[in-house]
Formats: structure tokens, sequence, C-alpha cells
């Protein structure tokens, strides 16, 4: 029985061959992109899932307890110490410092690398495996070092690494006590080496200081712990050790969550990239859907070829549900046929896939769980693609069949035409997306930044640069490479310190847990960055040796303090150091390029800078500044290569998930309506084949080429106008909702569906009219003849 099955089906497709190609192509088309999709989003699911105590894995996140609340998971020194000593529900903890450039020196080589400072329980809590060295003890010692096997091979080529020195920042000799696995794509953790953290200078003054966040803190928890209960006990664990911090708590966020959920709002978990795997997911679904809907209706349009066999097979005696059997097994084996081509098409698109978003996705061909689940993808196509057709033409009464009676009686919106809206609806709602992703994206790289991030480079304070800060910057300047020169204590790009302690003279209760953004600069921070001051003046530590207890202020912290000449006010900064405003500034985005700018103060600092930010020559060739700076750095800082970056490039980086996510939307959206319109082009055809008498006749009574056009195209035409209709709506809500994420953002306006309408519509009229024409023209004697 189930050969002959095949054997039916496969003589089905290839007397219909034409149907079949075009049937073959959009399923296959349609298969592929959704597996696509379905790999990225497998990726993004496993993050981190590798770890073998992922289930007791959190990361201690900050929360305040008053409006509003406010959550940030960069903690204190102390906390993971404390934790662990005074909970037992605390089996192991780990602090994390930023991710650090250190030289690392070994013979005659000079290899730059970043990486981690961490506790040692790092490697036991987490499960990146060493293929030399031991998990338990590679960091006892306080200069230890485990390096990844990509760094290893930069410094020491085929020599074994284990126990050998490396000199780093020609200041410390470390032994490689081990060698880590490289790092796989999918874990939020980013390093080549891994330090003992109790060697990091700043841990000597922070560990006591409970106001003072600079590490990231995770925690293993016994087996069985009521996290609950814990975090009950736990929460107000940095009040009792520093009562100033009183409105500050603290809450465990599970490895589970990192990488999905990690936006709060009001304390409270709001999403993160969980919602561009479900976007992605949609669309995944949209593409087989459409692609199933082809199959669906091109199976039905042939209906009537197959009316007489379905016919015979029941007078014969065979019941309905041995045809639904027969129509679905050659529904599945035609998506047996189309899952084989899809994952060829997967295979050949997956390095330009991967490219467009910064993955290394593969297809893993020897792992069972791939086939089982590709079978499964494919049995679940054939079933949805084949559950209409299978239905509908195992219904055929034998009596009318054989008498060649209609099949169906003509109904304005029969299934096939509500499939083609279905159709037509999909794609529109995916190209109004990628429209408003794509203006929403130039909004955002067309905003003010508020300061001139062109021809402005920064380089990291390390090696001898800290120390011979002013001969560098006087070179740089007089060689005519570089026009302004500032230290800062963090790039342009980077948010990266906060606080909620600035306290003025008439704020008001309710403003005592705003936070500020802080910065560090020695000086020249305005005229380097290209900011406007409002009032005052900029800080200048060589001139001004009091500048240290000097402070900037930007245009919203102004507005926040409400300040009246607020130049030469005092305000106070972690409730202690008073420091004087001696400047305003014009605003500019440091954070989010999506969101408002936050209240910021910059101050006066030399201790506090790790970055040297420089405005480059605009009336020289950049090629040029870059090699005069090139060499200047290596006199200053022989020692280490020269590691610019440009900041407009780094700023661009902020909106880089968006762009990729509007070019997938665009790409795939593309996708949609090629599908679509393989399904019209099949309907076409077989809509002019059964009405060639028809048209042979009217052609005979006098009809034009263009009246028979318009007979054959408006009613498609018709069911595009009703899918822009219903995808209006549709589209507009779902764009609003997404929209609703960035504070700054664009008003939606009636263009982008009417573009995207036009598009459909367009392309709809071209795909018919191909065949349509050619029908058009057919010599209606040959036609009437044939028919």
């Amino acid at each position: 029985m189930l050969r002959n099955y095949f054997k039916t089906a496969f003589r089905s497709l290839w007397r219909n061959s034409s149907f079949t190609v075009i049937n073959l192509a959009g399923l296959s088309v349609g298969i592929a992109g959704a597996l696509l999709l379905l790999f990225w989003i497998q990726n993004e699911l496993s993050f981190d899932q590798f770890h073998a105590n992922k289930n007791t894995l959190y990361k201690v996140w900050n929360r305040t307890n008053s409006a509003p609340i406010q959550c940030w998971d960069i903690t204190c020194a102390p906390l993971g110490p404390a934790l662990k000593e005074q909970f037992p529900e605390i089996k192991s903890y780990t602090r994390v410092y930023w991710p650090t450039d250190r030289l690392f020196n070994y013979g005659n080589k000079a290899i730059t690398g970043t990486g981690l400072d961490v506790d040692k329980a790092f490697l036991t809590m987490f499960s990146f495996p060493l293929i030399q060295g031991s998990s338990s003890h590679a960091l006892d010692g306080l200069h230890s070092i485990v390096i990844t096997q990509n760094l290893a091979q930069k410094i020491f080529r085929t020599t074994d690494p284990l126990n050998k020195l490396l000199r780093i920042d020609n200041e410390q000799t470390y032994t490689v006590t081990g060698v880590l696995k490289n790092l796989p794509d999918n874990t939020q953790f980013d390093f080549e080496y891994l330090v003992s953290i109790d060697a990091l200078p700043s841990l000597a003054f922070e560990k006591q200081l409970w106001h003072s966040n600079s590490y990231n803190t995770y925690v293993q928890l016994a087996p069985h712990t009521d996290i609950n209960i814990l975090e009950a006990k736990i929460r107000n664990i940095i009040i009792r050790h520093d009562p100033t911090q009183s409105t500050t708590e603290i809450f465990l966020h599970p490895l589970s969550k990192w990488h999905l959920y990690s936006s709060f709002e009001n304390g409270k978990i709001v999403g993160g990239e969980i919602e561009t795997v479900h976007l992605f997911f949609i669309i995944a679904s949209l593409i087989l859907l459409i692609a199933c809907i082809n199959f669906m209706n091109l199976s039905t349009a042939q209906s009537e070829k197959r009316s007489k066999e379905v016919g015979v097979r029941k007078v014969i005696g065979a019941g309905r549900f041995t045809l639904i059997r027969q129509f679905l097994t050659e529904s599945i084996l035609f998506s047996l046929l189309a899952g084989i081509i899809g994952l060829l098409l997967v295979q050949l698109s997956l390095r330009g896939f991967n490219q467009l978003v910064g993955k290394h996705l593969s297809i893993e061909y020897k792992n069972p769980l791939l086939w089982v689940g590709m079978l499964l993808f494919i049995l679940f196509t054939g079933l949805l693609a084949g559950s209409y057709p299978a239905f509908f033409l195992s219904g055929f009464k034998p009596v009318r069949v054989l008498r060649g009676s209609s099949l169906a009686p003509v109904k304005v919106i029969n299934p096939r035409k509500l499939l083609v809206i279905i159709q037509f609806t999909v794609a529109i709602i995916l190209i109004v997306s990628s429209i408003i992703i794509y203006k929403q994206v130039n909004y955002i790289k067309a905003r003010n930044t508020g300061y001139l991030n062109t021809n402005l480079i920064e380089h990291p304070i390390n090696g001898d640069l800290r120390k011979n800060y002013e001969a560098l910057k006087n070179e740089l300047i007089s060689s005519g490479a570089v026009t302004d020169i500032c230290k800062t204590s963090f790039s342009f790009t980077v948010d990266g310190s906060h606080t909620s302690s600035i306290r003025w003279g008439n704020m008001n209760p309710h403003q005592s847990e705003i936070n500020f953004s802080r910065f560090g600069t020695s000086g020249n921070f305005i005229k380097t960055a290209g900011l406007t001051l409002l009032e005052g003046r900029d800080i200048d530590l060589a001139a001004h040796v009091t500048d240290t207890g000097s402070v900037l202020i930007n245009e919203s912290a102004l507005k926040l303090m409400n300040l009246n000449n607020p130049v030469g006010q005092k305000i106070f900064v972690d409730e202690k150091q008073t420091k004087t405003i001696v400047g305003v500034f014009s605003n500019f985005i440091i954070g989010s390029p999506y969101r408002a700018v936050d209240p910021m103060i910059v101050l006066g600092t030399n201790n506090w800078t790790y970055m040297i930010t420089m405005r480059l020559n605009s009336h020289n060739s950049t090629a040029k500044n870059l090699k005069i700076a090139e060499q200047i750095f290596k006199k200053q800082n022989p020692a280490y290569p020269f590691q610019y970056k440009f900041i407009d490039q780094e700023y661009a980086e902020k909106y880089a998930n968006e762009i990729n996510t509007g070019i997938l939307s665009a790409l795939f959206s593309g996708l949609t309506i090629l599908i679509s319109c393989l399904g019209l082009f099949g309907l076409a055809i077989y809509t002019a084949e059964s009405r060639s008498k028809e048209i042979g006749i009217r052609k005979v009574l006098g009809a034009s080429v263009r009246s028979i056009l318009l007979l054959l195209t408006k009613e498609f035409i018709l069911l595009v106008v009703i899918s822009i209709l219903i995808a209006t709506p549709l589209s507009w809500y779902f764009m609003n909702k997404w929209l609703q994420n960035y504070s700054y953002r664009i008003q939606i306006s009636w263009f982008s569906f009417v573009l995207a309408g036009s598009i459909a519509l367009v392309i709809a009229l071209l795909t018919i009219s191909v065949h349509s024409f050619k029908a058009a023209r057919i010599n209606p004697v040959k036609s009437i003849k044939d028919s």
C-alpha cells in the first residue's frame, strides 16, 4: 500500500512538472528561511546553558527600594565574601572586574590580550574546561594566569605553555597555570585570560567600601536552596553594613535569564534579547506558513486534474481515510524533498548569514538531534501543507466528478482566495515592519550626539603613558597630527560609572535616588569633545591645581537641580566630598542613543583616568595623522602597540543590533514576497489554463488583449488590495508596540503603509501579468481547438 502511495506521488509530481517546480521552489525557500532563523533562535536560547551548575548560578544585582526603582548589576567589592561568610546557602562566589587589556611579553614577543580579574572559584563555578591545568587550583597563586588556546597559540606557538613565565604590563611576572579550551560563541563571557582578582591594586582599597560599585558578583547556591527565602534574608545586607546606603537592596538573577532577560523597569524584568527571539520566531513561523499556503493553493488548484482519479478510486472501494492518507503521504514526500533542498540552501547561505548576525552558526551533521529535529520539522511541514488539499480532494463526490459536474460552487471568497489574502497580509506586515525599523535606525543615526565624534580617536592609558602624558600631548600637538587631547575615565561611548549620592542645596527628598552619570577628566574635555560650553569654564588641572575639587555638569543635571547661576555653587559627591561647579556643558549621548540623556557630572581628576582621547587634524589625511601618532606613541610607550579606536565607529555599534534586525526583517520580508509571488504565478498559470476556451471565445468576439489582461488580473489584484486593508491596522499595532521600547523614537506615518502596499501591489501585478499577457496573446483558434 505504501509503495503504491509513493508511485502515485512520483507520477503526479512528474506529470505536473511546472507546478511541481513552482511548489518545490516556494516550499524549499520557505523551509530554508525558517531553518536559518530557528538555528539563530536555538543559539540564543543556548547561551550559557552548557555550565554544569547552571541551575544554581546567580548574578547579584542592586535595586533601590524607593521610587523610581532602579536596577544595576555592578556591585561593591565586599559583597561576595560577606554573602559566603554569613549565609550557608551560598556555596561559592566570584567577583569579576571589567575586561582589561594587558601586554604579555615572552622572549622577544609582545602580545596584547583582553581578560578578566576573578576570584579563584570562577573556574569551578563555571564550566570552561581546561585542556591543561586544574580548575580547582589554577588560580590559587596571586600571580597565576590561565590563558585560552587562542592566546597560547599567539604567544607560545608550538611550545607547551604550562608553567611558563609571562611578564605582564612590563611590571609583574606571572606563571601560566592553565590553558582553557577556546570559549564557545554562546556565552556572555568574553576573555582571553584570567588572573586572580586579589592582585588587583584597586581591590585593596575597595574591599571595605560598601558604597563603591566596580564588580560583577556571581554566587553558586547550595543544592535545594529556596531562592525566595534566601533573597529575603540577604536583601538588606548592604544597608546592615553601611546605613548610609539605606535605599540599596540586592536580589539574585538566575543564569537562565542573564542573556535573554536583562532589561528592568521599575524593578521588574520587562524583557531584553527575548523580544528579538520572539520576533524572529514569529517571522520563521510566518515564512513557513506562507510556504505551506502556497502548497495548499497550488495543490487544490490542480484538483480538477485529479478529480477523476479520486472518483475512480472511490468507485472501486477506496474510503475517504485511505485517500487522505495517500495525499498526506504525497505531501510529506514532497516536504522531504523540499527539506533536503532547503538544508542545502541553508548550507550555501550560512556564511553570509553569520556575517550578517555576527555569529558562527554551523550545521552539526553528526549530531543525531539535528536529524531527529529535521525529520519532525519536515513531518510537521508536510502535515501542515498537505492537510487542506488532502481533506479537499478526498471529499469529492464520485457521481458528480465522473459526470463532469463542477467540483464546488462558485463563492465570492473561497478557501483558495482566503489563503492568498493571508499570504499577502503577512508579507505586507513584514514590509511595513522593515520600513519602520529602517526609519527608526536612521532616526537614531541622525540624532545629534551632542559632540563632534568624527576624527575623534581614543587610546587606553597603559605602560608609560600616564607618566609620559605631558610629553606625549606636546609632541602630538606640535606634530600637527592632533589638534586637541585630554585624559578621561572612560570612552565617550561608555556610560561606565553612576552615583545616586549627589546632593545640592535646594534638592527635595524625592530626588535622593536619582542616578547621575559620572565621568572624569584631567582637563581640555570640552574642546577635545567638541561640546558646547553654556556657562563657566572647562576643567584644567594643569592651570588650576584646585580643579580636583571642581566639577562640570550637563544641561540635564542643571535642569534637575534647578540652580540659578550654577557656576561657583557647591554640591556634595558621595555625600562627603564638597565640589564646586565651574562649568555647564551641553548634553551629549554617552549611554543608549534610544533614550533621553541622564544628568551627568564630570570630575577633575588625574588618577581616575584610563583613556586618552584625541581629535585628529582634519586638514591632514587620516592615514597621515595615524602614522605620525603611532610613531609618537611608540616613542613614549615603546613596549606597547598603538591601540586606537575611532569613537564614531564605537558609537555606531550601539545601534548595530537594530540595524541587523532591520536587515533581517527586510531580507525575510523579501522571502515572503518571493514565496507569495511564486504561488501567485502558479495560480495565474492555472487560471489561464482553466479559462483558455473562454479567452479564445472572447477574442473571436473581438475582445482586446488589454481587456483579457484585465479579466485575468483583476481578481488577484482585488485580493492584494484586501490584504493591504487588513495588514495596515495590524502592522500599525505591532510596530507601535515595538517602538514603545525606545523613548527616542519616530512617529509612524501613513507613508510607510502606502509604500508597503504599493510594493506588494506592483510586485503582484508584475507576477500575474507575466503569464496573463502570454495567455491573452495566444491564437484563439488554437485555444478553442485544444480545450
